[in-house]
């Protein structure tokens, strides 16, 4: 049975995820810790929990989400899967960051691309990897079918949608891949989305605005 802590971090609000097993396995997903004290509460809880960290996956590179990637990378040494497409993204922040005043290096360390309908395994829990781009070009989504979730990152929200004002955005491509890969989930696979609260796939195909 695959368990879900999330963690809100950094000042953009940014949910970060470790999803882990039964057998104490765990991925953690979009390291948005900023500071000693977030990367504290973070490493605790896996520490307690005597987790055993496999990977860091990113459903997308914008900076609110990969903060922490570098210290994460660096305590656990295990490799950061993501998305070919959304190198380039990663590869901005350092530029991003100097546009919000503060410094950020580039990402040093293991990387390994993740493609359109491949399987990630986290023990003999099975994940499957969706490619909605939209909001940034190699978005991806983490779908689980046997327990009925997605991780949405920032495609699908809680009554809305990821913003596509940001550098490669494309509204109509971001609705495109909510239709076709999100909608088309049973209508009570839970939603958890890179901000906000958790929500349901069938309730945002009957009262989000966008659609």
């Amino acid at each position: 049975m695959i368990q879900i802590q999330s963690f809100t971090f950094n000042p953009f609000s940014e949910n970060t995820y470790v999803v882990l097993n039964e057998e104490k396995d765990a991925f953690i997903i979009d390291p948005g810790n900023f500071g000693e004290d977030e990367t504290g509460i973070l490493n605790n809880f896996i520490a307690k929990n005597q987790l055993k960290v496999k990977n860091i996956v990113l459903t997308h590179a914008h900076i609110d989400h990969v903060l922490g990637l570098q210290t994460v990378h660096d305590h656990y040494q295990v490799p950061v899967l993501m998305h070919e497409t959304e190198k380039e993204i990663l590869d901005r922040n350092p530029m991003d960051a100097n546009r919000f005043g503060f410094f950020f290096s580039p990402f040093s360390g293991e990387i390994q691309f993740l493609k359109e309908g491949e399987t990630i395994n986290l023990g003999e829990d099975l994940f499957e990897i969706l490619h909605v781009p939209g909001h940034s070009p190699g978005h991806i989504a983490l779908h689980n079918q046997a327990q009925k979730f997605v991780i949405s990152g920032d495609v699908l929200f809680e009554g809305s949608i990821g913003r596509t004002d940001l550098y490669k955005g494309n509204h109509e491509q971001l609705l495109e891949s909510i239709k076709t890969k999100l909608f088309v989930l049973d209508g009570d696979t839970k939603v958890f989305s890179g901000h906000g609260n958790p929500t349901a796939i069938g309730f945002e195909k009957k009262h989000n605005p966008f659609f």
